[in-house]
């Protein structure tokens, strides 16, 4: 299906072999990717096909290859794209030229057409002059219709296509009629402004990395910061064609407004920006950034065909499998089974969400996949594989990050739960689970309680994680140990703290 949106256009001279049937097969594909055929010549003759040898075999075609992506390499991208297709169709072709179809595009002054001869009859050198001109601008002589372009051919623009206006004329809308130089692409003012906005923080971000420290650390940001305020400076003279030294001024404010939030003299405890926050949301950035030049070079059949049912069937696998994982690791951590604890549903479900944010950095992988495409660097030749091995070795480094991170997670849980235990202080919760202090009370003799783990000491409170299948669980925090006993033959009952004492148990152990 032809594609409808791109952002590059590229003419490509193409020059296909093997006779009538291949020609009208490449010509097929080319229709089937959107790429519009322009011209085509026979045997190297034009167009521009003067410079090959003439071989009745082969047929040029001049295309347009429409394409995503940045504008720096579009050429190449183009290039390989239709490289690769030609390779998929198991046709010999060969892209001889390539070039980027480039418009000098200029926004011209926008003007409303007014009546000028209802204007010019007020009264000359009197009040109602002033008030005339107000009305004017304030559309008091509008009489619709917009022109467009330099204020002569704007004038003429409205006395031509506006006869049935005696003495027509025009009045600005922006005051781009008075600059002395084009204005580029709205476009290419964004892109300037992203720019300035970049350096800016850049710059603010290696301030307080810089911040505390000393040494070479300290020398290798302030060089940093230093690059990114040249960075800026620069940024801010390519604003606006004229008047260079207020876009410099604004950049420099701004950067030096950022630096200040950052290093905390903006806030009423002076903490500012953490490196782990600047780390998270560069992070963010880029991922959202390389998902969103992803996600926009699909179509709705990419969507619908491989997408969708993916992004389904991870979400609804991720949910069923990681509600367990975390609670599976913070057990083991403490000697436990994961048939030990009981965590109620709505538990899991935020303990899969947890591990969900955890795995987010993978999502790096897709997001430089589609910051690459949009930089033209996935669409080799055929036969090179580097890119494959590359990401699948990316991949799996990232997947090891992320599952060292939830083995962080569940041991620092566990370190704290042990902690609260050999203080005798209140042990956190972890996902739904809630160790409690609890005085356990022998039901029967001592010496007949059934379970396994170290021997009892009513005396002492244990660390209760419930009851599970008609066991009670504890943990021992003198032993480090788990402690089973079956639920039928003890009582528990909640203790004051760690270091309080438990009541002397009512059987005895004969």
């Amino acid at each position: 299906m032809p594609q409808a949106r791109y952002d590059q256009r590229v003419r490509a001279l193409v020059e296909v072999y093997g006779g009538p049937d291949d020609w009208e097969e490449a010509q097929r594909r080319f229709e089937e990717h959107g790429w519009p055929v322009r011209g085509f010549s026979e045997g190297g003759e034009q167009p521009r096909g003067a410079a090959l040898d003439p071989d009745p075999e082969a047929r040029v075609y001049e295309i347009e290859v429409r394409l995503f992506g940045a504008v720096k390499a579009c050429d190449r991208g183009a290039a390989n794209r239709v490289r690769k297709a030609m390779y998929r169709a198991r046709l010999e072709a060969y892209v001889r030229f390539a070039e980027p179809i480039r418009r000098d595009r200029e926004m011209f002054s926008q003007w409303r057409i007014v009546d000028s001869a209802r204007h010019r009859a007020r009264p000359p050198h009197s009040w109602r002059r002033a008030v005339s001109r107000l009305a004017l601008r304030c559309g008091r002589y509008d009489v619709g219709g917009v022109v467009s372009g330099q204020p002569r051919q704007a004038l003429r623009l409205a006395r031509t296509h506006t006869p049935q206006v005696a003495g027509a004329g025009v009045r600005p809308l922006d005051g781009r009629w008075r600059g002395t130089v084009r204005y580029w692409p709205e476009e290419e003012t964004e892109r300037r402004l992203f720019h300035a906005v970049s350096w800016s923080l850049l710059t603010a971000a290696a301030l307080v990395f810089a911040a505390g420290r000393s040494g070479f650390a300290w020398w290798f940001w302030v060089t940093v910061a230093g690059l990114g305020a040249a960075g800026g400076v620069r940024a801010g003279t390519r604003l606006a064609q004229e008047g260079r030294r207020f876009g410099v001024v604004a950049v420099l404010l701004m950067t030096a407004f950022l630096a200040a939030s950052g290093l905390g003299h903006f806030d009423g405890d002076g903490r500012g920006w953490t490196r782990r926050q600047i780390l998270m949301a560069a992070l963010v950035i880029g991922v959202t950034t390389g998902l969103w030049l992803l996600v926009r070079q699909w179509s709705w059949g990419e969507w619908v065909a491989w997408a969708v049912p993916l992004v389904v069937t991870l979400a609804l696998s991720s949910f069923l499998a990681a509600g367990s994982v975390l609670h599976a690791l913070y057990a083991d951590g403490l000697s436990l089974s994961p048939d030990d604890i009981e965590v109620p549903t709505v538990w899991q479900v935020l303990a899969a969400a947890k591990l969900l944010s955890l795995l987010s950095p993978v999502l790096v992988v897709p997001a430089w996949w589609g910051i690459a495409r949009h930089r033209h660097h996935f669409y080799a030749a055929p036969g090179e594989r580097l890119n494959v091995a590359l990401n699948a070795c990316f991949f799996l480094l990232m997947l090891g990050v992320v599952t060292l991170q939830a083995l962080d997670s569940a041991r620092t849980a566990v370190n704290r739960t042990i902690e609260a235990a050999e203080h005798g202080d209140d042990p956190p919760s972890y996902f739904g689970v809630e160790p409690e202090w609890t005085c356990v009370e022998p039901a029967v003799p001592v010496a007949r309680l059934s379970g396994e783990g170290p021997h009892l000491s009513p005396e002492r409170p244990y660390f209760s994680f419930g009851v599970a299948g008609g066991t009670a669980v504890l943990w021992d925090r003198t032993t480090r140990e788990p402690l089973k006993l079956r639920a039928s033959q003890v009582r528990l009952t909640p203790a004051g703290s760690g270091t309080s004492r438990c009541a002397a148990p009512a059987v005895g152990d004969s």
